[in-house]
């Protein structure tokens, strides 16, 4: 197996590996793994040297701290490096002053030091947007802003001279994390109801895509029609919805969805899956919102994941398998709270029977289109859990 990606000093990012590494592979691609995660402090050191290291294995103690790693980022916990924990391993290798840092709009650099940057910026008062690691326009703003409040030309690239004033000053925001205040206040400011607002509803997968398939059913389509029974909901109330996808439409990748959502300014995206299993127990809906143990996460995609998955789970008899914070692409890109639904297994037969039953994706809008309202309502007008109908919303 070859393994050679070749850096973009633009983006700091590399070309993703075509194959899967894990347990028990070996090869200068293993060696090159092993070294990235020496450097990360999750494997003791390996000794450098300037030729392939042909005999590198990927043994048990590189698995253990692949998974370590994989779950600090927020990323599937399965120990194999593919594309998406490779892209994260790069990202990792970045610490802040190694590299000027600027805003590209169709390549934003990414990394471990644009986030120490937004931390940074945070900290004195600048508003980044969310802290994730990517160098997208606010945090070119944030960066001028700076520039400009301590004398600096105020260009948003980040070089020696604005690193230098980085360290020099300290702290000044105090209280409580600036950015979760800062989306609190946002959808505060929206106001209670729902007309006006903007929801993106993403069906996962399409095209030539169709996801899981088991017993009959395959996840884009049911996920396509849980997305128009959502979208019918929502119109009722008020709300303008977009899809990513039609019916028909062809693959779509996580970024694009989540730069279109971008462009439609939306308030907030949901993106619609079904699971699956080559084990045939696995059973129950999960709903996830950008967050990691590394790189800051977000509190209101947080809290909507919540009441997502709490309305789902008091209106269907669908095992609670809880919410959990990822660095999904759509998750991680978007600028506005989203959450990503997988909503029962389509391997496990009794959750194939309940996605196949038009009733139940019924009940299971009306939860979404709640959970919606929900988000807005104020603590005092907040119905529990499960007893909020949609007659109750419509105009």
């Amino acid at each position: 197996m070859s393994f050679s990606p070749a850096d973009d000093p633009a983006d700091g990012r590399t070309s993703e590996p075509t194959v899967r590494y894990r347990l028990g592979d070996a090869g200068p691609a293993v060696a090159e793994i092993r070294g990235k995660l020496a450097r990360l402090d999750l494997l003791e050191s390996e000794v450098e040297t300037s030729v392939p290291d042909l005999d590198a294995h990927f043994d048990q103690a590189c698995d253990r701290a692949i998974r370590e790693f994989q779950q600090q980022r927020g990323l599937t916990v399965d120990g194999v490096v593919g594309p998406e924990t490779y892209g994260a391993l790069e990202e990792a290798r970045w610490r802040l002053g190694d590299r000027i840092l600027s805003h590209s709009a169709t390549h934003p650099m990414v990394g471990d030091d644009v986030a120490a940057l937004q931390r940074r910026l945070v900290e004195l008062g600048f508003d980044t947007g969310r802290i994730d690691g990517v160098f997208g326009e606010p945090t070119a703003r944030a960066v001028r802003d700076f520039q400009h409040n301590v004398g600096l030309r105020a260009d948003g690239t980040c070089g020696p001279g604005t690193f230098k004033s980085l360290d020099r000053l300290a702290r000044t925001v105090v209280g409580g994390r600036a950015r979760d205040l800062r989306e609190s206040e946002q959808i505060h400011a929206a106001g209670p109801t729902l007309p006006g607002k903007i929801v993106v509803i993403d069906p996962g997968h399409g095209g030539d895509d169709p996801g899981k398939v088991a017993h009959d059913l395959t996840e884009a389509a049911v996920v396509s029609d849980l997305a128009a029974r959502v979208e019918g909901r929502l119109a009722a109330t008020g709300v303008t919805v977009y899809l990513t996808r039609g019916v028909d439409g062809g693959r779509v990748t996580e970024t694009e969805r989540a730069a279109f959502a971008n462009s439609t300014n939306a308030d907030v995206v949901i993106s619609l899956h079904v699971d699956g299993s080559e084990d045939r127990q696995p059973h129950g809906v999960a709903t996830y919102y950008f967050g990691a143990l590394v790189n800051g996460h977000s509190a209101a995609g947080e809290r909507f994941a919540g009441l997502v998955q709490r309305e789902i789970v008091a209106r269907t008899d669908l095992r609670d398998c809880r919410t959990h914070a990822k660095t999904w692409d759509l998750l991680r890109y978007t600028r506005m709270p989203a959450v990503r639904v997988e909503l029962g297994y389509v391997t496990n037969p009794d959750d194939a029977a309940r996605l196949g039953d038009p009733d139940f994706r019924d009940v299971v809008a009306e939860a979404i289109v709640v959970a919606v309202q929900r988000l807005y309502l104020p603590s005092e007008l907040d119905p529990p859990t499960g007893a909020l109908r949609l007659s109750q919303l419509t105009p």
